[in-house]
């Protein structure tokens, strides 16, 4: 089995990496290649079980794409996009990443299969919850109509619709994953406009001041790293015609407020990391997050076999299990 990961120089590419190496299969079926693709160049692994191919180049441009699918994968993963702060602060890069580059990816394909018609791969096409816009219900349930609000959910959103109408032409087996906020993320923030979910833990584990620019009674909808890995090997490996011609499932995750979340953080590792929180309040963050959807009854998901943490708590375990194995955080 040949596999694909673009956006493979990122965290959730990084981590579903390692799962792979691990692993060694998928679905039960043997790895025998497995292609990293970034618009930098992807880290590979010594010593690995199969061949791993490396390629730094940009999606957006159509022969590269070309070039990258020349091998025909038996399964994608297509995780790169520009974040939703960046592709709100610039219009143009989010649409020729998020969108165009998708297009190029899911056209490529196409050409493929026109020529070669046995060819049909398993697409997985991370999504998000940003392609809701309020006015919100309490809980979001599967039929909740797709209304973005930014530019980030915008092309998102329309991601989604291509992938159910390359899916339904049959020039792919598509399955789109509205993946929550990944939290607590490992390693540098980056330009999402929801890192502050994760600083708010990752930082003060680890000794350091964080920076709280919302309310504390902000609600969000939140899974863990380990659960995103989860989600995409699942997705690869169900069966299609249980998802339906509806391709894009909201996954499971944990509804809190941030007051939670802080909460969370002193009953497993103490008051003094708590301390290490500083509110200052900012306003152009505090207006996007009002516009996020804030809790789902991801029914079709969990009923497929999706699963992800029950509470806040789990996820900070995870990270400190994951993340801070050196005991760098001490646990209550």
């Amino acid at each position: 089995m040949h596999i694909l990961i673009t956006g493979a120089a990122g965290m959730i590419g990084r981590k579903l990496t390692q799962a792979l190496l691990k692993e060694g299969r998928l679905g039960g079926n043997a790895i025998s290649r497995l292609t990293l693709h970034d618009v930098i160049m992807p880290d590979t692994a010594p010593n690995a079980p199969f061949q791993i191919v490396s390629i730094g180049s940009d999606l957006s441009a159509r022969y590269e794409v070309r070039a990258l699918l020349r091998v025909k994968p038996d399964i994608i993963f297509h995780l790169a996009a520009v974040v939703s702060g960046e592709a709100e602060d610039d219009f143009d890069k989010g649409y020729r990443v998020n969108l165009t580059g998708t297009w190029h990816l899911f056209e490529e394909v196409r050409t493929i299969q026109k020529q070669t018609a046995a060819y049909r791969p398993r697409l997985v096409f991370a999504s998000s919850t940003g392609v809701f816009g309020g006015p919100y219900t309490e809980r979001i349930e599967d039929d909740f109509i797709s209304a973005p609000l930014t530019s980030y959910g915008t092309q998102k959103a329309m991601a989604e619709l291509l992938l159910s109408d390359y899916t339904r032409k049959g020039f792919f087996d598509g399955i789109g994953i509205r993946i929550p906020t990944i939290c607590v993320r490992p390693g540098k923030p980056n330009k999402a406009a929801s890192g502050f979910f994760s600083s708010i833990i990752r930082e003060p584990l680890v000794g350091l001041e964080a920076v709280l620019p919302v309310s504390e009674d902000v609600r969000h909808w939140h899974a863990s790293p380990r659960s995103a890995v989860g989600f995409l090997t699942h997705a690869a490996t169900i069966d299609g015609d249980a998802v339906g011609s509806r391709r894009t499932l909201s996954m499971p995750g944990v509804s809190c407020t941030v007051a939670e979340q802080i909460e969370a953080l002193r009953r497993v590792a103490g008051a003094d990391m708590v301390r290490r929180i500083r509110h200052a309040s900012d306003e152009k963050i505090s207006r996007m997050v009002a516009g996020w959807p804030r809790n789902f009854n991801a029914k079709r998901a969990t009923d497929l076999g999706f699963k992800a943490e029950t509470n806040f708590e789990e996820i900070i375990r995870v990270h400190i299990e994951d993340e801070l194995s050196d005991a760098r955080a001490t646990v209550a």
